[in-house]
């Protein structure tokens, strides 16, 4: 089963987004994956870097849009997005089939402290399953910091947990040049232990920047890195991943009634 990692700039408009949404969407499916994800939020595009405004009217008709690129390719598309529900401003990562139905979102349930005046979060975890491949979301900070979010999910029988984020910017950093090299942020080892802990997949998924911070890549449950896209290069990176190699093993030893709340 191939699955995909889309590695977009940052959307200079919803509708700029929503090309590239298409363009790496179809280089995805024309590679035979089954499945691609794209950064976190992007669509309007992460708050602080020139974002175009969100309204519900907006997001709904750019969903819409997303769905009829998904059915289009003929492939299952993860896009991440501001929503807007009982007037609360969450941020989620849909699922859309490749037939173009959305099959639910994940929210963002473990705000970086900087988030709190932006988002809502939200309190839920889910499961998704497409064409026999089981798999869990977790978003940026949850997914770094809070690794249980993701054990959760290999615990309920996940194979890969998709992991779109952001990291870095266009105007300042250092580029980097090699996946989880010792002096680069620790971004990647974290990618690279939420993998080892739980035995599986671990797919993480961020915006093609100037100084981009880590990399779009699939990590293996051993913890390789099987492929990433370049720093800084748009594109999407495939991987043909074998799902008897995801078996969650430690995460299912894992033995909760030993861990007792103060």
């Amino acid at each position: 089963m191939k699955i995909a990692v889309a590695s977009p700039p940052y959307p200079k408009s919803i509708e700029d987004g929503l090309y590239w949404i298409d363009k790496l969407s179809r280089d995805a499916a024309d590679q035979q994956a089954v499945v691609v994800c794209f950064p976190e939020t992007y669509l309007p595009g992460y708050p602080g870097f020139g974002a175009e405004k969100a309204t519900p009217q907006y997001m709904q008709a750019a969903l819409e849009r997303v769905c009829e690129i998904a059915a289009k390719h003929s492939v299952c598309i993860i896009i991440p997005m501001d929503w807007f529900k009982d007037g609360e401003l969450l941020n989620v990562a849909y699922v859309i089939s490749n037939t173009g139905d959305t099959l639910g979102y994940q929210t963002k349930n473990q705000l970086d402290p900087s988030e709190d005046n932006i988002w809502t979060a939200g309190t839920e975890r889910s499961l998704f399953e497409i064409d026999g491949l089981k798999f869990g979301i977790t978003i940026c900070h949850e997914g770094f910091r809070y690794p249980e979010s993701v054990r959760w999910a290999a615990r309920n029988g996940a194979q890969v947990v998709f992991h779109p984020h952001f990291t870095g910017s266009d105007t300042e950093g250092v580029q980097l040049n090699e996946w989880g090299e010792k002096h680069s942020p620790y971004y990647e080892k974290a990618m690279m232990m939420r993998a080892m802990e739980n035995t599986i997949y671990f797919v993480s998924v961020g915006y093609a920047t100037k100084y981009q911070e880590a990399a779009s890549c699939i990590v293996a449950p051993d913890g390789v890195c099987l492929a990433h896209q370049p720093y800084g290069e748009a594109g999407v990176a495939v991987v043909d991943i074998d799902l008897g190699k995801a078996t969650g093993l430690l995460a299912k030893r894992f033995k909760p009634k030993l861990v007792r709340e103060v």
